[in-house]
């Protein structure tokens, strides 16, 4: 993989090879369990076609607590996605009122991108921009599906708004869903983060969305999958609009 050295200013070429994603230790937990329950009906009670079905429970477990390693781009203005899932919704509405206020975000519409996570998708989320928490609320709610659009004002969710050194302020909120009972966050107000930075999860399945800064047009399109951490969202002040085709 190419890359810049910027001492001399001239490309240099490595290679990258894949690493078997870890399990973050949020959900080891629940893979020694799902584990022991196979070894249960396996070798105590003798029920092998149960012990198969808690051993794929285990391998699916441990593959949606993985936890990736993830190359973030770096430049002037960019907004990285939060999650890894499907843009199912791209639409200008005002941020939500817990950001409201002095310190936070006005009530003017902006554009807000939102990301669906299937349980097959990882569900570590990451921060979009490298700043300051300024701004961390917990809201209980409802469990309604996630790719539903009242699902931002009626869920269980957690608002996560990030101040950058330039002023630049990006807020992204973490809903539940059906079958997701839990927001678990790894941030509080006053911490520092970097850009693609580990701030939280949530079990099992749900959505992030992203709002963008005032002057600020979306560069995902609808059905495009994003990664967290690595898929520029925005950049912030560019309203330059991207069109694609669905293939």
């Amino acid at each position: 993989m190419p890359s810049l050295d910027k001492d001399k200013n001239e490309l240099v070429t490595t290679t990258v090879r894949y690493r078997m994603p870890s399990v973050h230790p949020e959900g080891r937990k629940f893979v020694v369990i799902a584990a022991a329950v196979a070894l249960l009906f396996w070798w105590v009670i003798d029920w092998d076609w149960i012990g198969w079905i808690a051993f794929g429970l285990t391998l699916w477990t441990a593959a949606f607590f993985r936890d990736p390693i993830r190359t973030t781009p770096e430049g002037q203005g960019l907004i990285i996605a939060p999650a890894d899932g499907l843009v199912t919704m791209i639409a200008t509405v005002p941020p939500p009122k817990e950001l409201w206020g002095d310190g936070g975000l006005s009530e003017e519409p902006v554009v807000r991108v939102s990301i669906f996570m299937s349980v097959f998708d990882v569900h570590i989320n990451r921060t979009p921009i490298a700043g300051t928490i300024t701004r961390v609320v917990y809201i209980a709610g409802k469990f309604l599906n996630a790719d539903l659009d009242k699902a931002s004002e009626d869920n269980e969710r957690q608002h996560i708004l990030v101040e950058g050194d330039d002023g630049t302020k990006v807020a992204f909120t973490q809903i539940a869903g059906l079958v997701a009972r839990r927001i678990v966050p790894w941030v509080k107000v006053g911490d520092r983060v970097g850009t693609g930075q580990r701030v939280g999860l949530i079990r099992f399945g749900s959505r992030v969305d992203v709002y963008l800064p005032a002057g600020t047009s979306s560069q995902v399109l609808l059905g495009q999958r994003t990664v967290a951490g690595e898929t520029i969202v925005a950049r912030a002040g560019v309203s330059e609009l991207i069109e694609g085709v669905a293939q």
